[in-house]
């Protein structure tokens, strides 16, 4: 019998280290791009902070460039010097971005300040911005004859346009009334002209229990009257839809006790509140 011929090896590696090759290049490759990456490339950062410098003048009203200016002094934020004075320096023009005096006025931001003053500041300059349009607001809503039906208040974060229950709908339902329709139409004029930020509608219940065959507890109903607030402003005014947002509160925060009917009074309510768009 014939011998067979034995087959001669493959030349070269084996399939095995051609894989694994491949691999150790992909991760050559990644380490290699997150290196590349991690250089901070000064002329951008540059460019960033000097649309940054431009940017700031949107923030303060009445044409002012430090912080430190009206109502804050009050406030208390006058304390912070360094950050008043690094604000003003910012107040420069995009030229000066071009020799890298931007970049220095950003290594110069004070280390001692820090966010939390950082967000008091912020809180305080919105909240004179609230004050003065809350101002304006309440104004409207006397002008328009709905003073005695609605309540302007403000926070550093929204305007709140408060109404009795009462006005807007009869014990334990969340169908509108005619007279309520009137006041409604009003407040949306007054909320097309302010209400560029979120708009949130709030209805608000007493703790007195409620059953009825279309709503089951205070919960149900609270959320079905803002609900019917929200559709009425959809349907009346031009406002986005997408700017609104509608939420049932039930008796979780009442803004009086319900201990008297005057305080139960006060807690059945339906709030809009008018976000700061800042």
């Amino acid at each position: 019998m014939a011998k067979r011929k034995a087959e001669e090896p493959k030349k070269g590696a084996p399939e095995w280290q051609t894989t694994f090759s491949d691999l150790m290049n992909l991760l050559l490759c990644f380490f290699v791009m997150l290196f590349a990456m991690s250089n901070m490339d000064e002329q951008k950062l540059a460019e960033f902070v000097a649309a940054m410098n431009n940017a700031t003048f949107n923030i303060f009203p009445a044409g002012s460039t430090a912080i430190g200016d009206g109502v804050l002094v009050s406030n208390g934020v006058s304390q912070l010097n360094e950050l008043d004075e690094y604000i003003n320096s910012t107040g420069k023009t995009a030229d000066s971005s071009e020799n890298g005096e931007s970049l220095e006025e950003f290594e110069k931001f004070p280390e001692n300040v820090t966010a939390e003053q950082l967000q008091q500041a912020m809180d305080a300059l919105q909240l004179q911005e609230n004050e003065e349009t809350a101002e304006e607001v309440e104004e409207a809503v006397a002008d328009s004859g709905i003073g005695d039906e609605v309540d302007v208040s403000f926070t550093a974060q929204y305007i709140k346009l408060t109404m009795n229950g009462a006005l807007l709908f009869d014990s334990g339902s969340a169908e509108l009334k005619k007279n309520a329709e009137q006041v409604l139409d009003r407040i949306g004029v007054i909320l097309e002209k302010y209400g560029e930020g979120t708009i949130e509608i709030e209805g608000h219940t007493d703790n007195v229990p409620m059953h009825n065959a279309k709503y089951a507890d205070n919960e149900e109903l609270s959320s079905a009257r803002a609900l019917s607030v929200f559709y009425y402003l959809v349907d009346h005014t031009n406002l986005d839809p997408a700017q609104l947002q509608h939420a049932g509160m039930g008796d979780r925060h009442p803004v009086a006790g319900n201990d008297t009917d005057e305080g139960r009074r006060s807690n059945r309510r339906v709030e809009i509140r008018i976000y700061n768009p800042s």
